[in-house]
Protein backbone atom coordinates (compact mmCIF):
# COMPACT_ATOMS: atom_id res chain seq x y z
CA UNK A 1 0.00 0.00 0.00
CA UNK A 2 1.37 3.36 -1.15
CA UNK A 3 -0.33 6.56 0.62
CA UNK A 4 0.77 10.04 0.93
CA UNK A 5 0.91 12.09 4.06
CA UNK A 6 0.92 16.15 4.95
CA UNK A 7 3.15 17.18 7.14
CA UNK A 8 3.70 20.25 9.68
CA UNK A 9 6.16 22.17 11.28
CA UNK A 10 8.77 20.04 9.28
CA UNK A 11 11.48 22.90 9.81
CA UNK A 12 14.95 21.87 7.39
CA UNK A 13 15.80 19.97 4.16
CA UNK A 14 18.46 17.60 6.03
CA UNK A 15 15.80 16.39 9.24
CA UNK A 16 13.86 15.74 5.72
CA UNK A 17 16.19 13.82 4.10
CA UNK A 18 17.37 11.79 8.07
CA UNK A 19 13.48 10.52 8.21
CA UNK A 20 13.45 9.43 5.03
CA UNK A 21 16.70 7.26 5.96
CA UNK A 22 14.85 6.21 8.82
CA UNK A 23 11.54 5.48 7.33
CA UNK A 24 13.30 3.00 4.78
CA UNK A 25 14.70 0.80 7.15
CA UNK A 26 11.88 -0.07 9.15
CA UNK A 27 11.10 -3.79 8.58
CA UNK A 28 8.11 -4.05 5.46
CA UNK A 29 9.34 -0.33 3.91
CA UNK A 30 9.47 -1.00 0.59
CA UNK A 31 9.91 2.66 -0.41
CA UNK A 32 9.09 6.70 1.44
CA UNK A 33 10.51 9.89 0.68
CA UNK A 34 10.15 12.93 2.43
CA UNK A 35 9.93 16.38 0.71
CA UNK A 36 10.95 19.38 3.02
CA UNK A 37 9.74 22.07 0.06
CA UNK A 38 6.18 20.75 -0.38
CA UNK A 39 5.93 19.58 3.45
CA UNK A 40 5.00 15.75 2.15
CA UNK A 41 5.67 12.40 2.46
CA UNK A 42 5.22 9.36 0.79
CA UNK A 43 5.16 5.44 2.54
CA UNK A 44 5.12 2.58 0.80
CA UNK A 45 4.71 -0.26 3.14
CA UNK A 46 3.20 -4.23 3.68
CA UNK A 47 -0.39 -3.97 2.92
CA UNK A 48 -1.42 -6.47 6.16
CA UNK A 49 0.93 -4.12 8.41
CA UNK A 50 0.25 -0.95 7.30
CA UNK A 51 -0.88 1.13 10.48
CA UNK A 52 1.69 -0.74 12.72
CA UNK A 53 4.36 0.29 10.20
CA UNK A 54 2.89 3.84 10.30
CA UNK A 55 2.83 3.60 14.54
CA UNK A 56 7.10 3.00 13.94
CA UNK A 57 7.67 5.29 11.40
CA UNK A 58 5.58 8.24 13.21
CA UNK A 59 8.21 7.29 16.43
CA UNK A 60 11.47 7.14 14.09
CA UNK A 61 10.56 11.15 13.10
CA UNK A 62 9.81 12.63 16.42
CA UNK A 63 13.47 11.19 17.18
CA UNK A 64 14.90 13.01 14.26
CA UNK A 65 12.32 16.69 13.97
CA UNK A 66 10.51 16.43 17.68
CA UNK A 67 8.33 19.28 16.09
CA UNK A 68 7.15 17.44 12.89
CA UNK A 69 4.01 16.38 12.65
CA UNK A 70 2.43 13.85 10.01
CA UNK A 71 -1.46 14.29 9.64
CA UNK A 72 -3.10 11.36 9.31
Amino acid sequence: MKKKFNLEDLDCANCAAKMEEAIKKIDGVKDASVNFIIQKMMVDADDDRFEAIMDEVVKVCAKVEPDCRILR
